[in-house]
């Protein structure tokens, strides 16, 4: 069983759990007690506990919660909970989640380190290059997790040895901070302790610039009773800004007013941060608004309520707050990595929900005023403060919390949703989270049957399986293969005849009793070897496809000859399937064409990487192509990777016109559970290479819905209800038309690029449904950023990458500093030859697709990728 368990109080978990347990029935779990949970030594980590529940409330679909009973009792896969120091269960929930072997989001000395203001805003400034107040900070001692060099831009930290007989130390630094020149924008400042412990005590005082002195005895009388867990900040007072005047004819009087804004940021898919939500408060400004002390509304408002009135400026300021809470999420996960697991709370304890806000107020300045907006908070905190520099509205951070911002937000979603809004998104996507690193735990140290090890376009299976813990016990026809090495068992065994796959798959069952192997998954994202790995499911009782349905998508003819008989539905999958016909000798050809016509497609029935597809315009040239292919492509032996351990039978497919696509879905017991669409350019006929993708579509979402639509019909009525499939398509003007089915994860690119763009990984997915796990996955991917990418040939490419042109080394430099992504397809980059694949996937992402586009063009014409022969321009000119 999957088990996330909130410890602690539900009153900001409630949605979340509401929602989880609408997308994994029973798998969420809320403990209120310490006597409904134990902790018994783990047996995977030495040193750390395993967390058995007992008891718990458990939540199913439609809201419906029940208070149960486990026996035996259930182990948590993740753990979060109340670790908000100070709060009443924060002592038994910390204890209770110190040093599981699970993943858990939080513990009470993480909590300790995001209340506190100085190490949090060290860490804004020096890790996620944000602008912070000017702030002198006096610690005693090393103050380990504050780096002693060098400060950080706007923060400097002063260690004292001890605070008596120290004077005139402090009173010279004191000095040179008033006097500085990052404080000439500023007239006041605070002195205030920092430290968790301070959260909401109010202990400050405010001071002009020009009270040396009093800064100086404010500062000393504060470093009397300083401990070294504490600190004391002196710190720029921001001046709050007024609301914008009140019409003439109005007599209110203008109150100066703060606003408060805050993000709660979550630890996503692929660890990157993700805004869930922003919410303001507005209070007086010399009450700093509180956490509850006043009700949310939305950014947007907030931003016309002070003023800000162009679409655009706020829409630009929205952006920069997004990036700059998701950066400030990056750098304090960063920084905790580095620490080590006694000080995390246990090795696999972080921060897996970051709540930030600011306070402030704004007003249009003269140009060039550098003046910020905000009074701080006795609270520690994030503050994005708004700054106004040259009419720009600009944003300056403070520091974090960990908790309080999501009570906050959640206020403001069912505020919302109690007049009519729709249903806001944080309760889904830390559900989603939460749910995923439960997943990732729940696969740790399976044992993972795979079948065929692919070539170099498959290197990232082994990285993933040492990331996600995965024991991988291989069977590869190649002896001498490079992953032999990398896997947990390697089992050479020579499945390339696969005409003869039923005795292969008894033969490796065999391999796998000698061994004393049981393996808990079997896979295969290789396509020859679909149909071997679908019988060893079968032998072994594991979940997987019928071998029957896998035969039926691998052989191409076939797919379309059962989806043409497939008649029920609206529209039924036959309105997908294209005419066609098997061709096995010449013989073949004549019959074929009575029933496909011309121009049409003739391809190898089992191929794989369009190698020897070509568009034919009459008989005479089918019967040409035909004999070339039969002579040229015989067995594996003259191909490797391309289906000719199934034989060279070829088939004709009636052409279908439009626009080409991939659809990638993930399918568990024939429910939908994620899907993918991505484009392809045109190819350069009579050949169908691929030439250039982009993701995520340029189609309208009812376009992309009609795709997903037509794929998932194909699928199930071909039997395919359980797994990781790609499947190809032409979309026309009277809707998609079926090219072929992969009956496996999606080659080239596109796991890497689904995972850049939208989060999930299509091989944790696979492992997943081999596993029988419905795997959570994203309810409404967004994307985060667009990629469009080219192909390169060793025909066209070879001698600007592979000669002495240092195109090959120039991308590889790009690739080390983030701006190109490169996906190598083969070892070696082949020559030019009508049987010739793609040796290399270049592609750049950008915020719009326009721009990735326009960054790939300038680099492929720099470069000479681009050519009059190799027109990228053409090719991606069709992704608008």
């Amino acid at each position: 069983d999957m088990t996330v368990c909130i410890l602690g109080s539900p009153t900001a978990f409630l949605p979340v759990l509401l929602e989880g347990g609408t997308r994994c029935p029973g798998a969420m779990v809320l403990c209120l007690s310490p006597a409904w949970v134990s902790r018994v030594p783990s047996e995977a980590i030495p040193g750390a506990w395993t967390l058995l529940l007992s008891r718990g409330v458990s939540f199913e679909v439609g809201g419906h919660s029940s208070l149960e009973t486990f026996v035996p009792p259930r182990r948590a896969n993740y753990v979060t909970g109340t670790f908000t120091p100070g709060a009443p269960e924060s002592s038994w929930v910390g204890e209770l989640a110190r040093d599981l072997d699970c993943p858990t989001g939080g513990s009470v000395p993480l909590a300790c380190r995001l209340e506190d203001p100085l190490g949090t805003r060290w860490v804004l400034a020096a890790r996620a290059k944000l602008p912070v107040p000017p702030t002198l900070a006096f610690v005693l001692g090393p103050r380990g997790y504050v780096p002693t060099e060098p400060d950080a831009p706007g923060v400097k930290v002063v260690r004292l040895e001890d605070p008596q007989g120290q004077e005139g130390l402090v009173q010279e630094e004191v000095g040179n901070f008033l006097r500085g020149t990052a404080m000439e924008p500023y007239s006041q400042v605070v002195v205030r302790p920092s430290g968790w412990c301070w959260r909401g005590t109010g202990a400050r005082s405010s001071h002009g610039k020009q009270e040396g002195a009093a800064v100086v005895r404010a500062v000393g009388a504060r470093l009397g009773g300083l401990r070294e867990e504490d600190s004391v900040l002196l710190e720029a007072l921001v001046p709050t800004a007024r609301l914008p005047a009140p019409p003439p004819r109005s007599p209110a009087p203008r109150l100066p007013m703060a606003l408060r804004i805050c993000t709660l940021v979550c630890r996503a898919w692929g660890d990157r941060p993700q805004l869930c939500q922003v919410a303001c408060a507005v209070g007086r400004a010399e009450a700093p608004v509180r956490h509850g002390a006043a009700l949310p509304q939305s950014l947007d408002s907030s931003l016309q309520q002070w003023g800000v009135v162009a679409p655009g400026q706020r829409q630009a300021l929205a952006t920069r707050l997004r990036e700059a809470a998701e950066a400030a999420m990056a750098a304090i996960l960063a920084a905790e990595a580095e620490l080590s697991p006694e000080q995390r709370g246990g090795a696999r304890a972080h921060t897996d929900i970051l709540g930030e806000h600011g306070a402030g107020g704004w007003q249009r300045l003269p140009a060039g005023h550098p003046t910020v907006l905000s009074t701080p908070s006795p609270s520690p905190r994030v503050d994005f403060l708004l700054t106004c520099l040259d009419d720009t509205l600009e944003l300056v951070a403070l520091s974090a919390n960990s908790q309080r911002c999501l009570e906050t937000c959640l206020l403001a979603e069912a505020m919302w949703h109690a007049v009519g809004q729709p249903q806001g998104d944080v309760p889904r996507l830390l559900a989603e989270a939460m749910l995923h690193r439960a997943q990732r735990h729940l696969v740790e140290g399976k044992d993972i049957l795979l079948i065929g090890a692919g070539g170099v376009s498959k290197s990232f299976v082994w990285e993933a399986a040492r990331d996600y813990s995965l024991r991988i016990h291989l069977v590869e026809s190649d002896p001498e293969h490079f992953a032999a090495g990398l896997v947990q068992t390697f089992l050479p065994y020579d499945s390339r005849e696969h005409r003869r796959d039923e005795e292969h798959a008894e033969r490796v069952a065999e391999l796998l009793r000698d061994r004393g192997l049981r393996p808990h998954a079997c896979l295969s994202y290789w396509d020859d070897c679909v149909v071997l790995a679908a019988l060893l499911c079968q032998r072994l009782g594991l979940p997987g496809c019928p071998p029957a349905a896998i035969r039926v998508a691998k052989q191409k003819s076939q797919t379309h000859r059962h989806l043409q008989r497939c008649r029920r539905g609206r529209p039924p999958p036959a309105a997908f399937a294209v005419p066609c016909r098997r061709l096995r000798g010449h013989g073949d050809v004549e019959r074929a064409a009575g029933a496909v016509p011309f121009p049409a497609v003739a391809k190898l029935e089992f191929g794989a990487g369009a190698v020897g597809v070509k568009l034919v315009e009459n008989v005479g040239q089918c019967h040409a192509h035909a004999a070339r292919l039969w002579r040229d492509l015989r067995d594996d032996a003259d191909h490797p990777g391309i289906g000719l351990g199934w034989g060279n039978a070829m088939l004709l497919m009636e052409y279908v016109p439009g626009t080409e696509h991939d659809v990638d879905l993930v399918v568990f017991d024939g429910r939908l559970m994620g899907a993918w669409v991505s484009d392809n350019g045109p190819t350069r006929l009579p050949g169908f290479l691929e030439t250039a993708a982009c993701l995520p579509s340029c189609l309208p979402a009812e376009r992309q819905a009609q795709l997903v639509r037509a794929a998932l019909q194909c699928c199930v009525a071909c039997g395919l209800r359980h797994g990781v499939f790609n499947v190809e398509l032409k979309l026309g003007p009277a809707g998609p038309r079926l090219l072929e089915i992969n009956p496996r994860m999606g080659g080239f690119y596109l796991r890497d690029w689904i995972r850049e763009v939208y989060g999930p990984d299509l091989l944790l997915a696979a492992v997943l449904v081999a596993l029988g796990v419905p795997p959570v996955l994203p309810a409404r991917p967004e994307p985060r950023l667009h990629l469009a990418g080219v192909m390169c040939l060793g025909s066209e490419h070879g001698e600007v990458l592979g000669g002495g042109g240092g195109g090959l080394e120039t991308l590889r430099a790009l690739e080390g500093r983030g701006l190109v992504r490169l996906n190598r397809l083969f070892e070696e980059m082949a020559g030019a030859g009508e049987y010739e694949e793609p040796w290399l996937s270049v592609a750049c992402g950008a915020a719009t697709r326009a721009q990735a586009c326009q960054r790939l063009l300038g680099l492929c014409q720099a470069l000479g990728i681009d050519s009059p022969t190799y027109p990228v321009q053409h090719f991606l000119s069709h992704f608008k």
